[in-house]
């Protein structure tokens, strides 16, 4: 019986390298999307066919539409048709009053998360209905529980562009659902990962905000990745058009 094949867009870290690496260990063969850093998500290949995966790294912008297009390409070239993807790649941008944010930031930021995960979804629903004869064929959009929290005082654009989202993939869902293509998001709350220092600037951000939320704790990457899996698999089989969040609380 062959493997599903999973796509995870921004897999070299954080949640996305764990992803990468749960379902591996849960029978996917895993292409692992990454945009600059061969080193990481050449040790998440590692992890995965230690698993007895099949892994393969695709470097790619997911804010480029030629990046994208040929991201899915190569990766359906080395593992086959793809039955899975996860839409993770994102950014914040450096954390500040929008008063005081550069216009370029909240323009990457939207670039990315907004037109980029939208053109990723176009690319997978391509993908998932040409593979009409899959079992299973699901995409997940991540989100963060900012949707709904707005992030004062840090990247309220952030917040934005996972409102959009929320709203994207309810129209998705309704849209592929008669196709048999499920589309769900998992929106995380406070993640111990590298993106706030990387891309917030402010690596002390968990230490400072972990106080508020009532489990009094971030979650690991690998407690957002258990709710990516479900969402998934077929466990998850008459979930549609659902925003999962998990955010301790929050």
């Amino acid at each position: 019986m062959s493997r599903p094949v999973l796509l995870v867009t921004g897999g070299s870290r954080g949640i996305g390298a764990a992803t990468c690496i749960m379902a591996a260990q849960r029978g996917y063969d895993v292409a692992v999307n990454f945009q600059a850093n061969a080193d990481a998500a050449a040790k998440v290949v590692a992890a995965c066919e230690a698993a007895g995966a099949r892994a393969v790294a695709i470097q790619g912008d997911m804010a480029g539409d030629a990046d994208i297009v040929r991201v899915f390409a190569q990766a359906q070239a080395a593992l086959g048709p793809l039955t899975h993807v996860v839409n993770n790649a994102g950014i914040t941008g450096p954390a500040s009053k929008l008063a005081d944010a550069d216009p370029q930031v909240i323009r990457t930021c939207i670039d990315v998360n907004v037109t980029g995960a939208i053109l990723v979804a176009r690319e997978a629903a391509r993908a998932l209905l040409a593979n009409s004869a899959a079992k299973e064929r699901v995409i997940v959009n991540i989100s963060s529980i900012a949707a709904g929290l707005g992030a004062p005082d840090e990247f309220v654009w952030y917040a934005a562009s996972k409102g959009a989202i929320d709203s994207f993939t309810l129209g998705l869902a309704r849209e592929l659902a008669s196709s048999g293509i499920r589309v769900n998001a998992v929106a995380p709350g406070m993640t111990e990962t590298d993106i706030h220092a990387i891309s917030s600037g402010e690596p002390g951000r968990v230490a400072r905000i972990a106080p508020s939320i009532p489990l009094k704790r971030a979650a690991q990457p690998e407690e957002i990745a258990e709710v990516v899996l479900f969402a998934l698999s077929d466990a998850a089989s008459y979930v549609v058009g659902s925003i999962l969040r998990v955010g301790g609380g929050r």
